[in-house]
């Protein structure tokens, strides 16, 4: 009797987590990928630019990878792309926006000629190896975000990207409810689906009550108006400056990355940009206040972003003067709030009247609410659901709310980064684990920063570092000169010399100790060194610095 098939469905990314969105389908020797995102650092990644998922299963498999399908141009989608490419080198399917934007980051990486690059509409079909993908319109907080349907010879995997249920949308595309319900009417093996808000009740609000919003505040601010956001909501953007051309105010940008985004987005037609509206920062510092608004990154009080150092008087152009009006248009992302709020403090106490999230309307999420994700449930009927992009408490709530609209808890994979499940048109089951795991970038360095660096590095910001030279005979192992001890970041020396004179008495002590046992491997003399004056720095401070003993051999 012949096998039955089986289709794998392999999350690398975006599962117990928010970022770093990346799943591997895999049917026979065929694996195609739905996005390649980053995640931003966390609190405790002292020093780490961003986080990408671990390719390693995929680069034991690379004969094997066909394709990349990107559902939309956020970060967290194709932020890792780059990275990836660089080592498994596969042609890439998205929307023009998405390409837009991911030819600006292979750019950077001087890639741009070495990746296949090919755009997609909404109801496009792209045959790949054994799997047919179909891209379908839905709304977000960017344009042109799109679900991915791939029809396998087993069945039809949904994945819904990220998505909300905009009746409005700002550039009129609605999602496609009509194809959501055709395929659940002809059936979807498995559906996988946006995670992000499951624990907010009700429905998302339209991205047009932003616009509203911004709608009024124009009407009341006086002077001049800082809008802050993230980059890549190009809606928010679009409504902005049609808000400000209505009220007859020029419009300038801050901040490289939303000088991109507007750069790629306007030449790519996605933004309706009123002529002599944009104008350059220099400009606008000569037009009266009541003409002028900035758009600007930093909404999350990311501390090199340009609203940060506008509120800090670190910015080389722009400053915040009473009367001046700052609008938030962000959510803080877990995690974020504190900076956020330090940042709102210093806007207040510079004069600015500032309007962020507690003020109703001013942000709207681009991700569904609990009454979207059934109403997605309901179309499309998956025999099967994973529910994905969100911590496992989200994944949780998710999967609950699936088996409220009628999905057996059994048909229901709350899953790990890693897991891999696997389908037939009868079952579905968790079938082992593959390598999974984040990989951590810091400047050009890939993956070379683990735990135990990040440990050190933690160490050194908690309780600094002290570092001790000797100079030592190699043949009779007496001490010639020293030992000389260096600070930083433990205590300030001037102020406390005899603890300093004390300490290098515990190093004479601990080299002493070593000559009269006959220690001569410098690695057991640092170590004595070590142990003994981390000792009696804890007992006179209770910290615990990095020590560090040089040897000098002469």
């Amino acid at each position: 009797m012949a096998k039955e098939p089986k289709l794998a469905v392999i999350p690398l990314g975006g599962l117990g987590e928010i970022g770093k969105n990346m799943t591997a389908v895999r049917f026979g020797d065929h694996i195609v990928l739905i996005d390649c995102g980053l995640m931003f650092p966390e609190e405790e990644m002292l020093g780490i630019d961003i986080v990408i998922p671990d390719i390693s299963y995929l680069i034991e498999n690379r004969q094997q990878v066909r394709a990349i399908l990107l559902t939309h141009g956020h970060e967290d989608h194709i932020g890792a792309l780059p990275y990836v490419l660089r080592q498994i080198n596969v042609p890439v399917y998205g929307s023009k926006l998405a390409l837009g934007l991911v030819h600006g980051k292979l750019k950077e990486h001087h890639m741009v000629d070495q990746v296949q690059l090919n755009t997609v509409k909404p109801r496009d079909t792209v045959q790949i190896g054994p799997f047919k993908a179909e891209f379908i319109r839905v709304s977000h907080s960017i344009p042109d975000a799109m679900a991915v349907a791939i029809h396998t010879p087993v069945g039809t995997l949904l994945h819904t990207g990220d998505f909300k249920i905009d009746q409005t949308p700002v550039d009129g595309e609605v999602t496609d409810f009509h194809r959501f319900a055709q395929l659940g009417e002809k059936g979807v093996l498995v559906m996988m689906s946006d995670s992000t808000n499951v624990e907010r009740p009700g429905y998302t609000m339209s991205e047009r009550v932003v616009g509203n919003t911004f709608d009024e505040t124009f009407r009341h601010a006086k002077e001049r108006i800082v809008i802050a956001t993230f980059a890549s909501n190009v809606h928010r953007l679009q409504q902005a400056i049609l808000v400000a051309h209505k009220y007859d105010r020029r419009v300038a940008v801050v901040g490289r990355s939303m000088v991109n985004v507007m750069a790629t987005a306007g030449e790519l037609g996605y933004l309706n940009i009123p002529e002599g509206s944009l104008i350059e920062l220099d400009e606008a510092a000569r037009l009266p206040k009541n003409k002028v608004v900035l758009l600007t990154t930093g909404s999350q009080g990311e501390p090199m972003s340009a609203l940060t150092r506008i509120a800090m008087s670190d910015h080389r152009q722009v400053d915040i003067v009473p009367g001046d009006t700052v609008i938030i248009s962000a959510t803080p992302i877990p995690g974020n709030e504190k900076l956020v709020a330090r940042i709102i403090d210093q806007l207040f106490k510079l004069g600015a009247k500032v309007i962020y999230e507690g003020a109703s309307g001013i942000h709207v999420s681009g991700h569904p609410s609990q009454e979207e994700l059934k109403l997605m449930l309901n179309l499309v009927r998956p025999k099967f659901f994973i529910p994905v992009h969100g911590e496992y408490r989200m994944l949780k709530r998710h999967a609950d709310l699936a088996r409220e609209v009628g999905i057996p808890a059994e048909n229901i994979f709350v899953a790990e980064n890693g897991q891999v499940l696997e389908f037939t048109r009868r079952y579905g089951r968790l079938a082992g684990r593959v390598t999974a795991g984040r990989v951590l970038v810091d400047g050009l360095g890939v993956g070379d920063v683990g735990n135990i660096v990040l440990r050190d590095r933690k160490q050194l910001s908690q309780d600094g570092i002290l570092i001790v030279v000797v100079t030592m005979d190699k043949q009779t192992n007496q001490v010639l000169s020293g030992p000389d001890i260096v600070s930083r970041g433990f205590v300030y020396v001037r102020e406390s010399e005899p603890l300093m004179e004390e300490a290098k008495a515990k190093v004479k002590g601990a080299l002493e100790k070593c000559t009269l046992r006959g220690v001569s491997e410098w690695a057991a003399i640092k170590s004595q060194v070590r142990d003994d004056l981390g000792k009696f720095l804890y007992e006179r401070t209770r910290r615990r610095p990095m020590i560090l003993p040089i040897i000098m051999e002469v």
